[in-house]
């Protein structure tokens, strides 16, 4: 009996491993060209991490996380979101005080135990990015500016930018009762899952899925008709800054995270390409969650990447390296001086391919064309007795001859690219 990936848990092939580098390369241009810089924290943290940071009545923490007791008997918990373990390592490594204001980036592997589906994983992949150190709306529409920026340069322009504000713990508590006292009359009409967050988080009853919750809640209370006077101003200038750098976005008033630690600004980039999974980024400010895990009260906002999502939405786009040269030899003689050439070419940046199985010149260019090599070049005994070759460029057929050096053979690819 052969032994298979655990479900939820998918191999990246190299078929696809070029999409996932062109989309994990583009981050980091962006985000460095925005002053950001990578973090890598572990994947395994201590539970009680999470359940103070997510919030213990969330689905993560209740129903989602891989959480199990190691030979310690400690605690410890898969990670299944980025922003706790970043925020962890900057109060224990007191990064704050390096630079008040930190601008930090982080890509890997994320675990929650729920049903897979197409672009919904047991283990997902992430890019986030945190800004903390101010409470400055200029900071929300730098974050949001940067995310637009990524997906454009990923030349993915139908997500689009929708934001909210969830207000402040000043705010927030006569929205909750307007909400709930709403909810009372409607309890029927719900999913258990809402019935049972109407207890516990009544704003993500606003985020089900289910057809029958989202008609009961079609005219609930919004969080922006309770916002106080300093969340309104906050928001206001958030959508001040955003038109003033050019970068669109519309309010969605039923916007909700599911992660307790949100406050003000939140926002998702959405498609309808991928059905009902329909964000692919997702975050928002976070002002109280450094100070309720034990460190100083510094505010924070920042966002998380589905890097499944966003490689479901380039869909088929080829990102594959080729070979820029494939050397085809005529016989066993002549490989020492292919295999020679192949790597005074590799130094100087060039991807050479050559055969290794002495196979048949017709297998060795259906190889070429197989790799999609960009230039062939076939090296038999009069080419290696005249130190000279035919090159051809493989889109089109067109040859040039050239010296069978590396200076030679690297004048020659540059003039026919």
């Amino acid at each position: 009996m052969s032994i298979t990936a655990i479900k939820g848990c998918n191999d990246i092939l190299p078929a696809d491993s070029g999409r996932w580098h062109h989309i994990e390369q583009s981050a980091r241009r962006i985000f460095e060209l925005f002053g950001f810089r990578e973090i890598r924290v572990p994947v395994m943290e201590k539970t009680e991490l999470f359940c103070r940071s997510i919030g213990d009545a969330t689905d993560i923490v209740e129903k989602e996380m891989y959480t199990f007791t190691d030979k310690g008997e400690n605690s410890v918990t898969l990670r299944p979101e980025g922003t706790a373990g970043v925020m962890r390592a900057l109060i224990e490594h007191k990064l704050y005080a390096v630079d008040p204001i930190s601008r930090l980036y982080y890509l890997g592997p994320m675990f929650r135990y729920e049903r897979p589906q197409k672009g919904r994983y047991r283990q997902f992949h992430q890019i986030g990015a945190e800004i903390t150190g101010t409470h400055d709306p200029l900071a929300d529409a730098q974050v949001l500016t940067m995310l637009a920026a990524f997906f454009h340069e990923i030349c993915l322009d139908e997500p689009s930018l929708q934001v909210n504000s969830l207000g402040c713990p000043d705010c927030r508590p006569a929205y909750r009762s307007a909400l709930c006292s709403f909810l009372e009359g409607r309890l029927e009409l719900l999913c258990d899952d809402c019935k049972r967050r109407y207890l516990t988080n009544p704003l993500r009853t606003l985020d089900c899925k289910v057809p029958g919750c989202g008609e009961a809640t079609a005219t609930a209370p919004t969080t922006l008709d309770h916002l106080c006077g300093a969340c309104n101003n906050h928001f206001t200038d958030v959508q001040k800054y955003l038109e003033l750098s050019g970068t669109p976005y519309s309010i969605n008033p039923r916007m909700v995270r599911g992660l307790d630690y949100y406050t003000r600004t939140t926002f998702e980039m959405v498609t309808g390409l991928l059905g009902s999974q329909s964000a692919v980024a997702a975050g928002g400010r976070y002002d109280g969650l450094v100070e309720q895990l034990g460190g100083p009260s510094i505010p924070g906002i920042g966002f998380a990447v589905g890097l499944e999502r966003v490689a479901l939405l380039l869909g088929e786009r080829d990102y594959s390296v080729v070979p820029d040269l494939f050397i085809a030899t005529m016989g066993k003689g002549e490989r020492a001086a292919a295999f020679q050439l192949m790597h005074g070419l590799i130094k100087k940046d060039f991807r050479v391919e050559m055969d290794y199985e002495g196979k048949s010149l017709k297998s060795q260019m259906r190889r070429a064309d197989k790799l999609k090599a960009r230039f062939s070049v076939v090296i038999g005994e009069n080419e290696v007795t005249s130190g000279r070759a035919e090159f051809k460029r493989m889109a089109d057929g067109t040859e040039m001859e050239a010296a069978l050096t590396v200076e030679g053979i690297c004048a020659v690819l540059s003039e026919l690219s």
